[in-house]
C-alpha cells in the first residue's frame, strides 16, 4: 500500500485524488429502476396489514366503521387480536426485510452524489452497530439536543482510541437520541477511501472526504456534518496523553462553518482513550504498510486477533452548547485572527469538558 496521506482539512486542491463512484458524481439523488418500472408503492399484502399495524392505525372491524359506536344494547364487535410485539412483531419485521431485499435486488433504492445510502445505513449499518453501543461500550449521551432540529450544523469532537470507533458511535449517538433522528455525516481521511471494502462501506454510510468543498456543500443543504481536528496525531497518540487536546490544525473547519453560516457544536467523547492502550508504535513497520502508525498495545500484536478487540469501557460523548456563526460578515471566513480566536474557543471548550466528565467517572468500565 503506498504511504499514507493526510490530506489538510482546508486544502482543496487535494480534493481530486480520490474518485467517486461511477454514476455519483454530481446530481442530488440518483434513483435506479429495477424491473418494477420504479414503483416502490407496490408491497405483499401482508407487507401492507403489517406496515399499517406499525404506523398505529385501528384496524377497522367489518361491518362495523371506524370511530362509529354500535347500537344500545348490542354485543360489541370483536377486536383483532392484540401481537405480543405491539411496537412491530415478526410479521412486520419479515415484511420490512423481504421488502428492503426486493429493493435492493430491483436497485429501487437511492443514494446521494456522495454515494450516502440512508436506507442501508438506517436498516443495516446502525443495526450492527447499535449493540456494541448500547451493550458493549453502553454509551451515555447528554446534550444532544444542542444539535438544531433542521439545518447544517458542524460538531467537532476529539479523536482517540488507535481505531475510529469513536466517530461511529458518535454516528449512532445523534441518530438514536437526537429528537430528529439526525443523521451525522462524518469528514474522514483519504486513507480510509483508499481501503479495500471499508471505502464501499464508508460511502454508504454517509462518510465523505475531509476537504472545505465537500464539508461546505454538505452544510449548505443543510446537513449535520461531523469532524474531529486532531486527525491522526489524535487517534494515534500514545497512551500517556490520553484526553490531552492535539493541535486543531489551521481552523479550516472555523472557515467552513463561516462559509456555511452554520452553528459549531463541540462534542467531548470519554471512554475511546482505553480501548487500544497504545505503548508503543511500531514506525517501521508502518512505513512499510504505508500506515500513519503501527499501534502496539498491551494485546496487540501479542495475542494475535484476540488483541485486537477492544476493551469494553464506558462512554460519555456530550455536546455543548452551539456557537453561532451566522452572525459574522461575509469576509470573516478570510480573517485568520477570527478564525483562529475561534479555533481556540472550540478547543477549549471541548478540554474543558473532558476533564469535567473525568472527575464526574467513577471509573473506567462502570
Amino acid at each position: 500500500m503506498a504511504d499514507a496521506k493526510v490530506i489538510p482539512f482546508d486544502d482543496d486542491r487535494a480534493r481530486g485524488n480520490v474518485q467517486r463512484p461511477a454514476g455519483q458524481r454530481s446530481g442530488r439523488r440518483r434513483t435506479t429502476a429495477g424491473a418494477g418500472g420504479g414503483r416502490r408503492g407496490r408491497a405483499e399484502p401482508a407487507a401492507v396489514r403489517a406496515a399499517g399495524e406499525a404506523d398505529g392505525r385501528e384496524a377497522v372491524v367489518p361491518g362495523q366503521a371506524s370511530g362509529v359506536e354500535p347500537p344500545a344494547g348490542a354485543a360489541p364487535a370483536p377486536r383483532p387480536a392484540q401481537r405480543p410485539d405491539a411496537g412491530g412483531g415478526w410479521e412486520q419485521r419479515l415484511a420490512s426485510g423481504l421488502a428492503f431485499l426486493r429493493r435492493r435486488v430491483t436497485g429501487e433504492y437511492e443514494v446521494d452524489e456522495f454515494g450516502y445510502d440512508e436506507e442501508l445505513t438506517d436498516q443495516v449499518l446502525m443495526t450492527l452497530l447499535r449493540p456494541m453501543y448500547e451493550k458493549y461500550f453502553r454509551v451515555e449521551v447528554k446534550g444532544v439536543e444542542n444539535i438544531p432540529a433542521d439545518g447544517g450544523a458542524l460538531v467537532v469532537a476529539n479523536h482517540s482510541g488507535t481505531l475510529p470507533l469513536d466517530g461511529l458511535m458518535m454516528q449512532v449517538a445523534v441518530h438514536d437520541n437526537h429528537p430528529a433522528q439526525r443523521h451525522l455525516r462524518l469528514l474522514a481521511a483519504d486513507l480510509v477511501f483508499v481501503l479495500p471494502v471499508v471505502n464501499e462501506l464508508a460511502r454508504k454510510a454517509g462518510h465523505t472526504l475531509a476537504c472545505a468543498e465537500d464539508a461546505e456543500r454538505l452544510l449548505r443543504r443543510g446537513e449535520v456534518v461531523g469532524v474531529m481536528p486532531e486527525g491522526f496525531k489524535g487517534i494515534g497518540k500514545p497512551f500517556g496523553d490520553r484526553y490531552k487536546l492535539q493541535r486543531f490544525g489551521r481552523g479550516g473547519f472555523v472557515s467552513t462553518a463561516l462559509r456555511a453560516g452554520a452553528p459549531i457544536v463541540p462534542c467531548s467523547i470519554v471512554g475511546a482513550e482505553e480501548i487500544y492502550p497504545m505503548i508503543g508504535n511500531a514506525k517501521t513497520l508502518a512505513r512499510v504498510l504505508g500506515l500513519p502508525y503501527f499501534p502496539m498495545t498491551p494485546t496487540f500484536p501479542w495475542l494475535g486477533p484476540l488483541g485486537a478487540v477492544p476493551l469494553p469501557t464506558k462512554w460519555t460523548i456530550q455536546f455543548g452548547e452551539p456557537i453561532p456563526t451566522d452572525g459574522y460578515p461575509a469576509e470573516a471566513a478570510e480573517d485568520p485572527m477570527l478564525m483562529f480566536n475561534l479555533t481556540d474557543q472550540v478547543r477549549e471548550q471541548i478540554q474543558h469538558t473532558l476533564y469535567k466528565l473525568l472527575v464526574q467517572r467513577r471509573s473506567v468500565f462502570f
